[in-house]
């Protein structure tokens, strides 16, 4: 939970919505959910965050009543204005109000009212990245795992779009507010309103957003079947919940031979050997990633990334890391912390074991307070204390829901 005014939110719940609510139910985020409304559930998730962060809420001019039945009659602390005529127009009016306040926050946080199962834990990732870097946006997004493909208006298939580096934005998306207002304001002067999310505006005038670690449950209700979802996440989040830890080990060996380089956690380091393998033979990275696939079942790295395969001859090892940390991610799990071990004569690993944690947690998505590495020699012993190698041990454990029994 986080506390003070650093942060104010804007739920944007201006819209119709009425396509997943269906013939005669209303706008969307009005509807019920349970036994409380859609906008209620995302009202309390900021709260359970943070009590004390302002929030505004961007209504339709049509729905006083529905958003005071829906809240229960509950606006102490709320601040509601009435939205444009377009989301980008709302979401300016929303920040507006935060801005006017005092004292005004220092960052804000964008959410859509139809996302009721924002969580804790993607609020504080978010509030990381922020303090990491206070410049910059940030949003939560998914890592796209399906075959993409774009097609004509036939329907016809013209190609296969890489999916490599592309992601599913979710919300809420964050900014500093004094940025984030001025770029609104830009775009509304040169009515520039083809923006469908506000990491486009940023974007827009070149402003850098970054992403982080989304949740697959943080689902946006768009259409009546996300409803049937979503009161199935309901059902299982009433059930009785025991957590399912799973600890994972990994362990990896790679012969050292001359070289200038070697590269170790993510980490480029100089040196008189290098490690000899089919991609940059990253030892740290390697063990981590079967650690990673041990949580849930998945094989080796080396059942996901033959060496056989020529495609990775030379690979920088992080894409392996990545993959194993959103097949977990898929899998419904959530990596709360590694564990890396690096028994190695040389080189020493001390002056560079900071860059290596954060090295590990941007590629996995998780806070550097959750990432430990450590090294020892093997007392001149071995293969190891000849130098003709380095070995490397890791554990990861991730967190799964798991049904009451």
């Amino acid at each position: 939970m986080q506390t003070g005014q650093r942060y104010g939110v804007v739920i944007v719940a201006a819209g119709r919505g009425e396509r997943a609510a269906g013939a005669g139910n209303g706008p969307k985020q009005y509807r019920r959910l349970g036994a409380k409304s859609v906008i209620a559930r995302t009202l309390g998730a900021f709260r359970e965050w943070n009590p004390e962060c302002p929030v505004v809420i961007v209504r339709h001019a049509d729905d006083e009543a529905l958003l005071r039945e829906a809240l229960s009659g509950d606006l102490d602390g709320i601040t509601v204005v009435t939205g444009g005529t377009t989301r980008q127009a709302s979401v300016l009016r929303g920040l507006e109000a935060l801005a006017a306040m005092d004292p005004a926050p220092q960052f804000a946080l964008i959410h859509d009212a139809a996302r009721p199962f924002i969580t804790s834990a993607v609020l504080d990732t978010i509030a990381e990245s922020l303090a990491d870097d206070p410049e910059s946006g940030v949003i939560p997004a998914l890592a796209v795992s399906e075959t993409l493909k774009a097609t004509d208006d036939t329907g016809r298939i013209h190609a296969t779009v890489p999916r490599s580096g592309l992601y599913r934005a979710q919300t809420p998306q964050a900014f500093p507010l004094a940025s984030i207002l001025d770029v609104h304001r830009q775009a509304a002067e040169t009515a520039a309103e083809e923006f469908t999310d506000d990491a486009a505006l940023y974007e827009w005038a070149n402003l850098p957003v970054r992403v982080v670690a989304g949740d697959s449950r943080n689902i946006k209700l768009t259409w009546p079947q996300d409803f049937e979802e979503a009161e199935r996440m309901l059902k299982d989040e009433t059930a009785p919940v025991l957590p399912d830890v799973r600890v994972g080990h990994g362990y990896d060996t790679h012969q050292l031979v001359r070289g200038d380089r070697i590269v170790l956690c993510g980490v480029e380091i100089a040196h008189d050997r290098m490690l000899s393998g089919h991609s940059d033979a990253d030892v740290g990275f390697h063990a981590l990633t079967d650690a990673l696939l041990a949580t849930i079942g998945a094989g080796d790295i080396g059942s996901h990334f033959p060496p056989s395969d020529p495609q990775w001859k030379g690979q920088a090892s992080h894409v392996f890391l990545k993959h194993a940390a959103t097949l977990v991610q898929d899998a419904g799990g959530r990596v709360t912390h590694c564990d890396v071990t690096l028994l190695c004569e040389r080189p020493k690993i001390g002056p560079h074991r900071e860059a290596m944690r954060e090295s590990i947690a941007d590629v996995i998505g998780i806070g550097v307070n959750r990432v430990s590495v450590k090294a020892t020699t093997n007392e001149k012993i071995g293969f190891i204390g000849r130098e003709e190698g380095i070995v490397a041990l890791a554990t990861a454990t991730a967190v799964f829901p798991m049904e009451g029994e």
